[in-house]
């Protein structure tokens, strides 16, 4: 990835602040929306579904209540990816909260979603282009509500006391090209907040997720994938993963898959559901989780259906 390109900033920049550091022996990991133990290379399924269970609680069966996780906080009431997002996502009744992680310049980690912070700051140019104090002067909350003008892209340490004392649990993903100590930085960061417990980590790139169960292996994870491969059993357990996120479309073309991944004690989850048809369609398949953009939405659309969806 290159970071020679001067980033273009909306926000009136000084010249001299926009020097980009150089950077070097970076491990490229790539990622695009977190979850097992060691365990689970060393005692198999048997582990597997431990771990999978104290993370998701029960694997489901077709029509029981699956989890729900807030995508990137409930950017239903707030701009995603900031802390008025994620508190609120962390306030609702929900079990987990769904955030993205990517480097600065300067290699400090901070949430967002997309590469460029062109379509939620009021600035333009690559993340990974600007230090933590340009990106900072960036206005993340204007864009989604003049409510919410001056809200800042949050640091991931800024995001893990709000977790801490929340009691919920987050799936964090990373995105962007990530050296081993900066993954190994994160990792202790979330451990000397205390929330090891009730962390699991995401990726897409197969090489990501399985470098944390090096670099993290205390932390469960998770591989997201858009297609689901004949043998999405031995795709988790190959990764130390416990769990599988995808796409609607993939399931419905399998949808023995999730007996297959429940007899494995392997978790599923579907990603991002936003309409009550495709919940109700998603419960149906016995999935172990749905990711939403609307989370206190689905949570009092589950309170209404219980038992008759």
């Amino acid at each position: 990835m290159s970071t020679t390109q001067t980033p273009v900033l909306r926000t009136r920049i000084p010249k001299s602040a926009l020097s980009i550091p150089a950077q070097s022996g970076r491990l490229v990991i790539a990622s695009a929306l977190t979850l097992a133990l060691v365990l689970v290379l060393i005692l198999g399924p048997a582990a597997s579904r431990s771990h999978a269970a104290s993370m998701f609680g029960t694997l489901r069966a077709p029509g029981d209540p699956a989890l729900i996780a807030g995508h990137r906080g409930d950017r239903s009431v707030a701009p995603e990816n900031t802390l008025p997002a994620l508190q609120a996502a962390l306030d609702g009744s929900m079990l987990f909260v769904e955030t993205d992680v990517q480097l600065t310049a300067d290699e400090v980690p901070v949430l967002m979603h997309d590469r460029t912070v062109d379509r939620t700051t009021d600035g333009y140019g690559l993340v990974s282009a600007l230090t933590l104090t340009q990106l900072q002067m960036l206005d993340a909350g204007a864009w989604y509500s003049m409510a919410f003008a001056g809200t800042r892209v949050p640091t991931l340490e800024a995001f893990l006391p709000l977790l801490r004392e929340s009691r919920k649990k987050a799936m964090i993903e990373f995105k962007g090209d990530w050296p081993s100590q900066a993954l190994t930085a994160v990792n202790e960061m979330i451990h000397a907040y205390g929330v090891q417990g009730r962390v699991v980590l995401a990726g897409f790139d197969k090489d990501t997720v399985a470098l944390l169960k090096v670099l993290a292996p205390a932390l469960p994870r998770v591989l997201i994938v858009r297609n689901l491969p004949e043998d999405a059993v031995g795709l988790a357990l190959d990764v130390g993963a416990i769990a599988l996120i995808t796409r609607p479309a993939a399931v419905e073309e399998d949808p023995d898959v999730v007996e297959r991944m429940h007899e494995a004690g392997l978790g599923i989850l579907l990603y991002t559901l936003n309409k009550k048809k495709r919940w109700k369609a998603a419960l149906a398949l016995g999935v172990d989780g749905i990711i939403t953009d609307r989370p206190s939405k689905l949570d009092a659309w589950l309170a209404l259906t219980a038992g008759g969806t």
